[in-house]
C-alpha cells in the first residue's frame, strides 16, 4: 500500500507545477529612473461593497519589488495620507481623473512630500473551478480512514498598469496569468497536492514589474 501511494503521489507531483505566461507592454521599451528619496506605491484596484483586489496578492508583488532596492511605500498609508481620494468610491480610474486631482495643490504635496513616483493600479483575481472527484472518510471500530481522489483547476489572472505621478503619463502595463490543477489524494489519510498558482503569479509579476525600473545609484 505504501508503495502504490509513493507511486501515486509521485505521478500527480509531475502534473503539479503551474504554467505561467506573462505578456508586457511598454511604450518604446523605456526604463524607468528612481532615486533612493523615491518611491512606487502599489495599490490594488477596489470597488465599494463588491470587489477587492487580494491584498495577500499585493503584499507579495511588493515583497518582490523591495528586493530590487527600490522603495515601496505601503498601501494602506498612502490611502490613509491622500484620503479620501483613493478611497474605493473616489479613486481615479483613469489619467484623465487623476489630472484633475493632481491639479489640487494639498493632493499634490502629500504625493511629492512622500516621495511617491510611480503608482501602480495592480487588479484581478485567483479562481478556483472544474472541480471533480470525491473524497469519503469513516470511522469505525478498527480505526479510520479517508477514500478517495479529488481534483480542481485554479487559475490566476492579474494586471498591472504603471503611472508616472511626476509627468502623469502611463508608463506600461503587464498582465501575468497562471494555472494549474490541484489534488486531494484519500489513502487513509488525505494527501493533498496543491500547485502554488497565485504564488507563481505574484514571483512572475513582481520579477517583470521591477525591470521596469532602473535605481539611480549616482546620489
Amino acid at each position: 500500500m505504501n508503495k502504490l501511494l509513493a507511486l501515486c503521489a509521485a505521478t500527480l507531483l509531475a502534473g503539479c507545477g503551474a504554467t505561467t505566461t506573462i505578456d508586457e507592454y511598454r511604450p518604446n521599451n523605456q526604463i524607468m529612473d528612481i532615486n533612493s528619496e523615491q518611491s512606487v506605491v502599489i495599490l490594488g484596484r477596489r470597488d465599494a461593497g463588491h470587489y477587492d483586489t487580494d491584498r495577500e496578492f499585493i503584499d507579495c508583488v511588493a515583497s518582490k519589488m523591495k528586493g530590487a532596492d527600490i522603495g515601496v511605500f505601503p498601501e494602506q498609508q498612502f490611502v490613509d495620507a491622500i484620503y479620501p481620494w483613493f478611497e474605493p468610491r473616489t479613486a481615479p480610474k483613469g489619467l484623465k481623473r487623476l489630472r484633475r486631482l493632481m491639479e489640487d495643490a494639498a493632493i499634490k504635496e502629500q504625493i511629492e512630500r512622500n516621495g511617491i513616483r510611480y503608482l501602480v493600479w495592480l487588479d484581478g483575481s485567483t479562481e478556483t473551478h472544474d472541480k471533480g472527484g470525491s473524497i469519503s472518510c469513516a470511522i469505525g471500530p478498527g480505526g479510520g480512514g479517508c477514500f478517495g481522489f479529488a481534483q480542481w483547476d485554479k487559475s490566476s489572472v492579474y494586471e498591472a498598469i504603471v503611472w508616472d505621478l511626476t509627468n502623469l503619463t502611463e508608463k506600461g502595463r503587464l498582465r501575468v496569468d497562471s494555472s494549474g490543477t490541484s489534488y486531494l489524494l484519500g489513502v487513509v489519510a488525505p494527501i493533498p497536492l496543491l500547485t502554488p498558482v497565485k504564488n507563481d503569479a505574484c514571483a512572475s509579476l513582481g520579477t517583470q514589474l521591477k525591470q521596469f525600473f532602473t535605481v539611480d545609484q549616482s546620489e
